[in-house]
């Protein structure tokens, strides 16, 4: 009799932040958003978690790690929703290459094209930019530098396109000419929003992880980090 192999158990998510309207988690980097070949996804898996349904109003990318909001209610999910949809929610991301960049701080704007293969290139153009501020810190210990990314649009894969165009792709991103490494090293690092009381939220997540370049102080303040 031949046994069948043993699933692996689910993922525990973290949780940073709950309230009436929304559960804010730390994402692990390797698990798809939605449900896949009969795996199930993200979504699934937390609704299961909280045994409680739950709305999307953004996401992150399967290699991703980080910040993720879910609504609780179809009208927090509306609420929460429009406030992503007029950029009004910030979001602080941190991305690690070994390679030089061709600037250490800036701007990266541009029109976004689908490229081959579900890749995506950046364009002069500037029709409807994709567009990101960057600052970076050399790590001499690591002989890496940890990028802090912040975007004002919400386009597919922008920042690991952006990162690309600096010719410092992130760390472990194939699709992307990364350097080889054991995951692709981006991590939805903050985020601040206002809950439907007024309230505003700010969190901050760290990677954890000692493979991480350190934080440089000034980036773990959030009235620095999420100065105008």
């Amino acid at each position: 009799m031949q046994v069948p192999p043993q699933l692996p158990e689910p993922p525990h998510f973290s949780l940073l932040y709950q309230s009436e309207s929304c559960v804010v988690i730390n994402k692990p980097a390797g698990i798809s958003f939605h449900s896949d070949n009969d795996q199930a996804g993200l979504v699934v898996q937390l609704s299961e978690q909280l045994q409680q349904k739950l709305w999307p109003v953004h996401r992150l990318d399967k290699v991703t790690s980080g910040i993720l909001l879910f609504a609780t209610n179809e009208k927090s999910a509306a609420f929460f929703s429009q406030q992503f949809s007029q950029r009004q929610i910030q979001k602080r991301y941190l991305a690690v290459s070994s390679l030089k960049p061709k600037k250490k701080q800036g701007w990266v704007k541009g029109d976004m094209n689908k490229s081959r293969n579900g890749s995506w290139k950046l364009l002069r153009s500037q029709e409807n930019p994709a567009i990101t501020r960057f600052v970076s810190h050399f790590d001499d210990q690591q002989q890496k530098r940890l990028f802090l990314l912040s975007p004002t649009t919400g386009k597919t894969h922008q920042l690991r396109v952006a990162m690309k165009s600096l010719s410092a792709p992130i760390d472990g991103d194939q699709r992307y000419s990364g350097q080889p490494s054991d995951r692709t090293y981006l991590h939805a690092y903050a985020l601040r929003f206002q809950e439907e009381n007024g309230e505003q939220i700010t969190l901050l997540c760290p990677p954890g992880k000692s493979d991480w370049p350190a934080i440089p102080q000034d980036w773990q303040d959030p009235k620095q980090l999420f100065q105008d």
